[in-house]
């Protein structure tokens, strides 16, 4: 018999309730919890705290409290990343995040989905669908990317965005749902 993480694994629906599963998101709830209770004074601290967390870190790494995810381990960022404050990652799958992404307050990266089925929501199923986003991306306050995005190289995400679909490099997206409005 295939298990949930299994499962969720191979990006087929799982039950998100299974324990192996609850047990994932319980230790990255409790390393969350430590970095956020970090002193920003103490900067060496929250380094080794979110390294601990992430899956894979490249160098010039900083993560402004409060850092919230779902795994941790699943998030592989590269070099000169920057991070504001409120940072949620729902990495029930993988997130890929490139060399030189600023990313603004409040934002959110996804990689969880449920059902459009009404009944098969009551069956606490979920996919995970992976997302990347490239080199040199800036990504604004308060923007929402959603399950399976892909973001190309030099691309700016405006505040407020939500991206649903993917996004070529060298441009700005703007809006709800975002979509290109000039090239770079």
């Amino acid at each position: 018999m295939v298990s949930e993480l299994e499962k969720l694994k191979h990006g087929d629906w799982y039950y998100f309730l299974d324990p192996e599963v609850a047990a994932r998101k319980a230790r990255a709830a409790r390393l969350c919890q430590e970095f956020n209770s970090i002193s920003a004074a103490e900067a060496d601290k929250q380094e080794m705290k979110i390294r601990e967390i992430l899956g894979s870190s490249g160098e010039n790494v900083s993560v402004q409290a409060p850092f919230n995810c779902d795994y941790g381990k699943n998030i592989h960022v590269g070099d000169n990343f920057l991070s504001n404050y409120n940072l949620t990652v729902l990495d029930i799958a993988e997130v890929r995040i490139g060399d030189h992404v600023m990313i603004g307050p409040n934002v959110n990266i996804f990689t969880v989905t449920h059902p459009l089925d009404a009944k098969k929501r009551r069956e606490y199923l979920a996919k995970a669908v992976p997302v990347s986003i490239g080199n040199d991306v800036w990504i604004g306050g308060s923007a929402t990317v959603l399950p399976g995005v892909h973001v190309g190289d030099n691309v700016i995400i405006a505040a407020g965005a939500v991206v649903t679909k993917d996004v070529p490099s060298d441009c700005i997206v703007a809006g709800v749902p975002a979509r290109v409005i000039k090239s770079l």
